[in-house]
């Protein structure tokens, strides 16, 4: 094909798009067609001259401006940046009344495709209540697009019926067909809704009966490991305490008050020690045996 016939004030815009082009296609070098593009959009400036070459500069800048960006966001979803792409364009375009129509397509697409359509949900909207826009011959398209694209993912079907039934590029039967898709979305959100909350109640109530059953199980160990402590706590009380002080004591009374190698202090010793034996048998021995008689 033939190379397009741009005005001088353009030519470099024109060349510098070409160029992003080649880099995106071809060389796929992705930031050095961003920064192809970015140049080439800081060269178009205001439109001057007289009449007809004023008007033909304006229409063949906004063709490179909008072709430059539309380069440009491709580049930037290639290199996974694409959630800077609505903020790339719009420093460009300022407004989002302002986009021309291919670019508000391709950013609806794109975050569509990413699953993040709230991004142009104030976009769009702005751009289609326009009345300038409205004149255009790609409005009806492009409502269609931000309805299925937008807002129905989003929920918002009372919006997406007040918009179409608000549009004058459908009639009568384009726009009842329209709103049964829409009627449509909205019988398979209201499924789907249902169909999650009933698999949130099961998961509910399988978490309680999990949690029920854990429950009574710490429940009978607490039970069973309070009957052990009583039952040891009991049997610890039976033990002869008294008779383990006073061997104790007398044990203190021979070693410190008498005087061990004393013949008169052999038979109390001796007693002494029959004593402390009892008692030791008494605390160390099995439950089942029954107790020393004195």
């Amino acid at each position: 094909s033939e190379p397009l016939a741009w005005p001088p004030v353009s030519s470099q815009a024109a060349s510098l798009l070409e160029e992003a082009a080649d880099l995106l296609v071809l060389h796929r070098d992705f930031a050095a067609a961003v920064e192809k593009c970015e140049a080439g959009c800081d060269s178009l400036g205001p439109a001057t001259g007289p009449g007809p070459e004023r008007c033909l500069f304006i229409t063949s800048s906004a063709e490179v401006k909008c072709s430059l960006c539309v380069v440009g966001i491709q580049a930037l979803a290639e290199m996974n940046r694409w959630r800077e792409a609505l903020s790339w364009v719009l420093q460009y375009y300022h407004v989002p009344e302002h986009l021309p129509p291919k670019v508000l397509e391709l950013c609806i697409l794109l975050y569509s495709k990413v699953r993040e359509p709230q991004v142009m949900l104030e976009v769009g909207s702005s751009w289609l209540t326009d009345q300038t826009n409205k004149s255009l011959p790609e409005y009806g398209s492009l409502l269609e697009l931000y309805v299925l694209h937008v807002l129905l993912p989003l929920g918002r079907f009372e919006g997406a019926e007040e918009l179409v039934r608000s549009c004058n590029v459908f009639d009568g039967e384009q726009q009842q067909a329209f709103l049964g898709t829409i009627h449509e979305s909205r019988c398979q959100w209201t499924r789907q809704e249902e169909t999650q909350s009933a698999a949130e109640e099961q998961q509910d109530a399988a978490r309680e009966t999990v949690l029920g059953a854990l429950s009574q199980k710490l429940l009978t160990m607490f039970t069973l490991l309070r009957r052990a402590l009583r039952s040891m706590s009991s049997h610890f009380c039976l033990l002869p305490y008294k008779k383990m002080l006073l061997a104790t004591f007398l044990l203190y009374v021979v070693v410190v008050r008498l005087d061990p190698a004393s013949p008169t202090s052999l038979p109390f010793i001796y007693k002494l020690v029959q004593l402390f034996r009892q008692a030791w048998a008494a605390v160390f021995s099995p439950v089942h045996r029954p107790p020393i008689q004195d």
